[in-house]
């Protein structure tokens, strides 16, 4: 029997394209209530692995328990009713729809309470019901990332994955964007996040993996990993003397 404690248990999961294997065998425990963050290069196999467990991409073999049950083989819209959402790289909004129909969208599982919903959004995002009826392709790079966690809370997730939330932003807005993954989680949702930036994602993670060519590589805290030698000089910017 799997631990109350552990939200989602990934084992040995492997997932090829072609003839190209993207993760080869990897086992990740996400616990519940905690940020966990999957940091590596480009190409390391990370967004694969998002994907995976968002049922888009079918893995070789391996298993993904969410709350004690298998999710492997399940359809997106199965996992998302189960309470796991996605927020894909480069946000993917819908830039001919209004900030309103956006989030409207996010909220296809559970229609019975938009407006409670979409009101819990707005606080948490002012910015989103000060532009509700702006087209969200006329948005900023930060406030289409906001758009794309809210939709992505309309959903009313157990667990929220992030794929590189602060991709292309601005540092300070980056600083804001982190402040809403810390927010979300103290809500009580647990965080699954790959982040470019590896000092902040560290800094906020309570569990973290070092992810390289399909493989884990390191595990440990988000304070251990970032006291580590070896990470700071692959990913955090310090160089040999």
């Amino acid at each position: 029997m799997m631990s109350n404690d552990i939200h989602l248990k990934i084992s040995n999961l492997s997932v090829a394209y072609g003839g190209i294997q993207a993760v080869k065998n990897i086992s990740i425990d996400v616990p519940r209530g905690k940020i966990v963050t999957l940091i590596g290069s480009n190409g390391a196999g990370k967004s694969t692995t998002l994907r995976t467990i968002a049922g888009v991409v079918k893995p070789k073999e391996g298993s993904i328990l969410f709350n004690g049950e298998e999710i492997l083989g399940k359809s997106p819209d199965d996992i998302v009713t189960r309470g796991i959402t996605l927020v894909p790289e480069g946000r993917k909004v819908f830039s001919d729809l209004t900030v309103f129909e956006n989030l409207k969208i996010g909220a296809y599982v559970h229609k019975h309470k938009l407006d409670d919903d979409i009101a819990k959004v707005y606080k948490l995002f002012p910015r989103l019901e000060e532009r509700a009826w702006q087209y969200a392709g006329t948005l900023s790079g930060g406030e289409q990332q906001m758009l794309a966690v809210g939709r992505a809370l309309m959903s009313r997730p157990k667990l929220i994955m992030m794929d590189e939330p602060s991709l292309g932003l601005a540092p300070l807005i980056v600083k804001d964007i982190f402040n809403i993954i810390k927010t979300v989680n103290a809500e009580g949702i647990t965080v699954l996040l790959i982040e470019q930036n590896a000092n902040l994602a560290l800094k906020i993670a309570d569990m973290a993996y070092v992810m390289e060519t399909g493989v884990i590589t390191m595990e440990g805290t988000g304070a251990a990993l970032l006291a580590d030698e070896s990470v700071k000089e692959a990913y955090l910017g310090k160089r040999k003397e």
